[in-house]
Order: structure tokens, then C-alpha cells, then sequence
């Protein structure tokens, strides 16, 4: 009992410690940028007393990526901390094992076929765009799922599977990328690299509801998460439905992958990363673990954006790439450790 009791408090203090972080990178993010608007004129134009160039920059550029990234970071941090426990695999992200890809294919064909360029993307297209995503990641998590079937999911053959597919839909990305005018090629490049290119408050009141609806969902089944770690066997004597949740699991993750991969495109190793460092902090218990991974995530990617606006500015680092350069080394530290 006094055990659990450190561990609750232990929660707590790591929960407000991320929440504060994040909080603090969100203000100095907002104060950042190839305008610099100092911290009291922030104040006064989310109070609605700034000017009309702050209250622009801020309220109609700045603030829907900034909460954009919020929702993608736990998205994809929450959706590969669900593979990893699903698939028991340590090395499993959305990213990794081409959901990503998957999503990011199918994104790239509603832009090419029906809306013609990535600067033309209609509100009716902003609606539409998420369903696609989904459906390219569940075509994706599908085939994986098919291919590294064998008598059960091996973590080594679901990597290589993984691989597999993201490299078949990369490369179906390429040839309709190398069918688009200049412009919209550099654009879609700069997107699947992990870009969050749909910036403005209708990707957010659509994204919001779902992203916030699946989380909650996640966190809900944290103890059929637990028990599932345990090995089948166990789960099923406990009275556990195995398949059946693993299903609807992966459907939550890949849905989380899905719509994040719609606003920021193909951010790899967040997955990964998030869910590794939320449990060296907290436990593999998924009740703690789940919520630490989600708002580590937000923070991570927060960060990253702000990182990537600011280092080369006016020049802008996609912030897939930043992920990427902090992230790339951690993997590889993993897959050499891994059996």
C-alpha cells in the first residue's frame, strides 16, 4: 500500500513537473517566431486588447499549430505506446512499422486527385482529409498485421514487415509526388518529412474532438493493456477476449496515427521515444504510464515546432526532422540492444 502511495504521488509531481514544461515552452513559443512579440503584448492580445498585426500573427497563425502539435504529440506518443504493449516490441511506432506511410499515401491521393494542390485544399477537402488518413492506416496496420501473422505476432517479424510496407508506400508516395507541378512536389516532401502544414482553426475543431475522444478511450482500456502484457494464456484464463481487444487496440492506435498523420504528416520516432521515457519515469504500469506518455509527448513536439521555427529562422526546420535528429540515435541505441 505504501508502495502504491509513492507511486500515486510520484504520478503527480511528474504530471505537474511535464504540465509546467509544456506550459512554460507553449508561452516562450508564443513570444518566438520571425515576429517577435514581446511577453506583455502576448498577454494583451489574448486578452483581446493587442493589435491587429499581434492578434494576426498570434491568434490566427501561431496559436492553432502550437495547439496542433499538443494534439499530435500525444496522438502519436499515446498510439505507438498501444503497439508497443499490443505487440509486445519495444522498437514498434507508427512511424517505423509504415502506418504512417500508409496514412501519409492516402492523404497524398485526395490531394492529387481531388483537390488538385496542397494550397487548394478546400474546407469540404479539410473534413475529408482525416477520413482518409484513417483509412490509409488501417489498410496499412492490416497488411502488417496479415504479413507478420505466423502462428502469433513475432516482434522481430513485425519489425521487418514494418519496414517492408512503409518502404512499398514511400514508394507509391514518390511517383504521385513526381506526377505534382514543382511547387506542390516540394511542398508534399517538406509535409511526409513531419510538417504541420494545416494551421488554422478548422484542422483544429476537427481534429480536437477526435483526438481527445480516442485518448480517454486509450487510458480506459490501460488495465486490458496491463493484462495483456502478462501473455496470452494469462489474459485468456483471466477472462480476457485476447483477439478481440487486441483488435480494437490497434484500431485506437492506428486512428490516433491516422488523424495526427493528416495534420502533421509523417513524424517518425515520436512513437517511440515517448512511450521508452514515460516508462523509465513512471513503470510499465499503463494507468501511470499512458497519461505521462500523452503530455511527454505534447511537451516533446512542442518543443521540437518551436526548435524548428526558431533555430534557422526565417527558415523553418520541418519539425519531423528535428524529432528526428533527437530521436534517430535513441532507436538505434534500442535495436542494438534488442534480442
Amino acid at each position: 500500500m505504501t508502495q502504491s502511495k509513492a507511486k500515486q504521488k510520484k504520478f503527480i509531481v511528474l504530471i505537474g513537473l511535464l504540465f509546467i514544461l509544456t506550459v512554460i515552452t507553449f508561452i516562450i513559443s508564443l513570444n518566438l517566431g520571425v515576429v517577435r512579440i514581446a511577453p506583455i503584448d502576448v498577454f494583451k492580445t489574448l486578452l483581446g486588447m493587442g493589435t491587429a498585426r499581434d492578434q494576426l500573427v498570434l491568434v490566427d497563425f501561431r496559436l492553432p499549430r502550437m495547439i496542433l502539435s499538443l494534439l499530435i504529440g500525444a496522438g502519436l506518443a499515446v498510439s505507438g505506446a498501444i503497439l508497443q504493449g499490443v505487440t509486445k516490441n519495444d522498437l514498434a511506432d507508427p512511424g517505423i512499422l509504415g502506418i504512417n506511410s500508409g496514412a501519409g499515401f492516402m492523404v497524398i491521393l485526395f490531394i492529387y486527385f481531388f483537390q488538385g494542390s496542397m494550397n487548394s485544399v478546400t474546407t469540404f477537402g479539410i473534413f475529408l482529409m482525416p477520413l482518409f488518413a484513417l483509412v490509409g492506416a488501417v489498410i496499412a496496420a492490416f497488411l502488417i498485421y496479415i504479413l507478420a501473422w505466423k502462428k502469433g505476432i513475432d516482434p522481430v517479424r513485425l519489425i521487418l514487415v514494418g519496414i517492408g510496407v512503409n518502404s512499398g508506400f514511400g514508394a507509391a508516395i514518390v511517383i504521385f509526388q513526381l506526377k505534382m507541378n514543382p511547387q506542390d512536389f516540394m511542398q508534399a516532401a517538406v509535409w511526409l518529412s513531419g510538417d504541420i502544414w494545416g494551421a488554422n482553426w478548422k484542422f483544429v475543431a476537427i481534429l480536437a474532438p477526435l483526438i481527445l475522444l480516442l485518448l480517454p478511450l486509450a487510458l480506459y482500456k490501460a488495465h486490458t493493456l496491463n493484462i495483456m502484457n502478462l501473455g496470452d494464456q494469462v489474459a485468456t484464463g483471466l477472462g480476457i477476449r485476447v483477439e478481440k481487444e487486441r483488435r480494437l487496440l490497434l484500431l485506437v492506435a492506428v486512428a490516433l496515427a491516422g488523424f495526427s498523420v493528416a495534420a502533421g504528416g509523417g513524424i517518425a520516432f515520436l512513437g517511440l521515444v515517448a512511450p521508452h521515457i514515460s516508462k523509465r519515469l513512471i513503470g510499465p504500469k499503463h494507468q501511470l504510464f499512458l497519461p505521462i506518455t500523452a503530455v511527454l509527448g505534447s511537451f516533446l513536439l512542442l518543443l521540437a515546432d518551436t526548435i524548428g521555427k526558431n533555430l534557422l529562422a526565417p527558415t523553418q526546420i520541418p519539425v519531423g526532422i528535428v524529432v528526428a535528429i533527437f530521436s534517430a540515435p535513441y532507436f538505434i541505441i534500442l535495436l542494438m540492444k534488442a534480442k
